[in-house]
């Protein structure tokens, strides 16, 4: 029989490589979004405001699967916000499944927000010993990403089917309108910065320059979800994942900058966040498109400057540990350098960069 998923969030940077995985896998992919953004080709789209219970129940009537996956939120004002609208989609959503996903599975993608605190109280409580690891549990802080695990489990229980968690890093891959997309932006301002002649300065903070990190790639990911959808060790189980290797970005800088042909700047000491030098970036970028004959000339469909400076200014170091599911059986691994670099190609192929 053909497996049957719907994913929640398919247009984002984790739930379009998982449609891509699955499909190349024989699957029948249902793909539940707000319509705004194309969704893979050969993946069923569907089309519904998660926070509207009813149209979320009139999207799915029907609809019979096997498997469903989230990877989706919408940034609120405040946390307290993030918790009652995020934790709401996926209540909505599997209370519209019920009974049709009885001995099924429900995974969910969060991230590291899970041990670093939501974007509110961000690295300003206890912060877990680098690096993290799963038995380090919850922060004693609301999190929207707590909100949305305790509707997975209650609707586990209420409705019979396993669940399981995943926590990435910051995720590399492709998505045209995504929110949080270091990749894109990175690749958009490098670009900025050369055609300028501008200097390629890094905009975060000294922790993250001369600290350890690692990343995610979406294709890894989209691995580690297929893998928990079919392993009896994965049943009701979290689990980090990231890619294997690790770097500081004072390495990492360079070997971006080289991809572009640019110099990258040593970092000054003191931080620089994009979205403070990106003020005239719009009008920039449509000059570029309209010269290289670009596919997108709005800039704020490819990069997303907050969200980058968020995570590269973090004042902590921060990277996992992924013994837990190498161990469950999960080995796979993705060098973050070629991820990037990957990436970096298919912008250019789909003439999205120059």
């Amino acid at each position: 029989m053909t497996s049957r998923a719907l994913i929640v969030g398919v247009s984002g940077v984790a739930g379009s490589a998982l449609a891509t995985r699955l499909l190349a896998e024989g699957w029948q992919v249902y793909g539940l979004s707000r319509g705004k953004t194309p969704v893979p080709q050969g993946c069923i789209a569907l089309t519904a405001d998660l926070t509207d219970q009813a149209a979320v129940s009139q999207a799915l009537q029907g609809i019979e699967i096997d498997k469903v996956f989230f990877s989706v939120w919408a940034r609120q004002q405040n946390e307290q916000e993030n918790i009652r609208v995020n934790g709401a989609m996926v209540r909505h959503v599997l209370d519209a499944l019920g009974k049709r996903l009885q001995g099924g599975h429900a995974a969910l993608v969060t991230g590291l927000k899970h041990y670093l605190g939501p974007f509110d109280a961000y690295g300003k409580g206890d912060v877990p010993l680098t690096p993290f690891r799963e038995e380090q549990g919850r922060q004693p802080v609301d999190n929207f990403y707590y909100a949305q695990e305790d509707e997975l489990f209650a609707a586990a229980e209420k409705y019979h089917f396993s669940w399981s968690v995943h926590r990435p890093h910051t995720i590399i891959g492709y998505a045209l309108g995504n929110a949080m997309n270091m990749g894109q932006t990175l690749a958009v301002y490098a670009t900025l910065c050369k055609q300028s002649g501008q200097p390629f300065v890094f905009p975060g903070s000294a922790a993250q320059w001369y600290g350890v990190t690692d990343m995610t790639d979406a294709r890894l990911l989209a691995d580690q979800l297929l893998w928990a959808a079919g392993s009896k060790q994965a049943v009701n189980q979290d689990f980090n994942v990231v890619n294997g290797d690790v770097f500081r970005w004072q390495w990492m800088w360079t070997q971006i900058a080289d991809y572009f042909a640019i110099e990258a700047v040593p970092f000054s000491g003191e931080m620089q966040p994009l979205a403070g030098r990106m003020q005239d970036a719009a009008a920039r970028w449509q000059a570029i498109a309209a010269e290289y004959g670009l596919q997108q000339a709005d800039i704020t469909k490819l990069a997303s400057w907050w969200h980058t400076d968020a995570d590269l200014g973090r004042p902590m170091e921060v990277f996992t540990d992924i013994s837990k599911s190498r161990k469950a059986g999960f080995t796979g691994y993705q060098c973050t350098r070629d991820g990037f670099f990957d990436l970096f190609d298919k912008l250019r192929a789909q003439k999205l960069i120059p």
